[in-house]
């Protein structure tokens, strides 16, 4: 229990202290007034303070031990799955070399030679100097085209091809 006193002493001091704090806010707002003002005449922004608050929090986190240590674990990760992509590069790269030298590949590229050498002699009589397959594709075209109007007469007018 506090005594009558005692009260009346803490209520003065209560009413001192908030007096106190509140002239405090005056000052400190008197204060950061002047501070915006200083700021504005040497061409400070908010913009500029934040960048630099950000690079100052950047380098204070790239300098930590954690920062470091899970720097240095992911390189190290990146580097093992660079050398581990590699690998199955060479490995997909040699199974196709393989595949390619097959018995089974060798006797597939054959039956397409030989269709492809078929087809030349039937379209194009007997010129077997090979040849692209867009060539082989003309002469199929050109070939079929000549057949199909060997028996067909072309309209030598307009009127012909209206009716």
């Amino acid at each position: 229990m506090i005594s009558e006193e005692e009260k009346e002493e803490l209520k003065i001091e209560l009413a001192k202290l908030e007096d106190e704090i509140s002239t405090l806010r005056q000052v400190l707002a008197a204060k950061e007034k002047h501070l915006v003002e200083i700021k504005q005449k040497l061409g400070i922004s908010l913009m500029n303070e934040l960048k630099q608050n950000f690079s100052k929090s950047w380098h204070d986190m790239q300098t930590t031990s954690a920062y470091k240590k899970t720097h240095e674990t992911l390189s190290h990760a990146g580097q093992k799955a660079t050398a581990a992509i590699s690998n199955v590069g060479t490995a997909i790269s040699k199974k196709f070399g393989d595949m390619r030298n097959s018995p089974t590949f060798k006797s597939f590229e054959e039956k397409v030679e030989t269709t492809v050498t078929s087809l030349k002699t039937k379209v194009g009589g007997t010129n077997h100097t090979g040849g692209s397959f867009e060539e082989v594709l003309s002469s199929t075209a050109h070939a079929s085209a000549q057949s199909s109007l060997a028996g067909t007469r072309l309209p030598e007018s307009e009127e012909e091809l209206q009716c």
